[in-house]
């Protein structure tokens, strides 16, 4: 992967992307976490404009390639929440670490492909500072039956 050119918002619109609001907590936690030169995000749901496009079971309600598209969205939003504490996506040092939870059809095994949608949005945007460490997690459910949430690790150039 070769770096990404201009500032990464430019990326971003190169590829027809717009980064969105950050998404509002469902619960008692702030999205993104600044320490240090570290940014931690939470779990990133699929929202688009406040909402879910689907809910339920990856390999049952959900298509693998559907939940491989929302982890795409999972990753967008993960970048506003980093942009949210760190005020320019262009800090961005490198992509640490990725972690996806897939909510999962009892037989569905196919979770890295799913979060392969995040880790993909990330090269892409990011070029070479995208390469991460990854976990791909199957699980019984997440919230608001969300088929995947997505968090990400950032460091950030002094």
């Amino acid at each position: 992967m070769s770096e990404a050119r201009g500032s990464v918002e430019s990326r971003l619109a190169e590829l027809g992307l717009t980064l969105p609001e950050v998404v509002a907590p469902l619960a008692s936690y702030v999205p993104a976490v600044l320490s240090g030169s570290y940014v931690y995000t939470a779990g990133q749901l699929p929202m688009v404009d406040g909402a879910l496009p689907v809910t339920g079971k990856v390999g049952a309600e959900v298509t693998p390639e559907e939940a491989r598209d929302l982890a795409r969205t999972c990753a967008l939003n993960a970048l506003a929440a980093v942009k949210s504490v760190a005020g320019d996506l262009d800090r961005i040092a490198r992509v640490v670490k990725v972690v996806g939870f897939v909510a999962s059809a009892p037989d569905f095994t196919g979770q890295p492909g799913v979060v392969n949608g995040a880790s993909e949005l990330l090269g892409e945007v990011l070029g070479d500072k995208g390469v991460h460490a990854r976990s791909a997690v199957g699980v019984a459910v997440l919230p608001v039956d969300a088929p995947v949430e997505v968090e990400i690790q950032v460091e950030l150039a002094h």
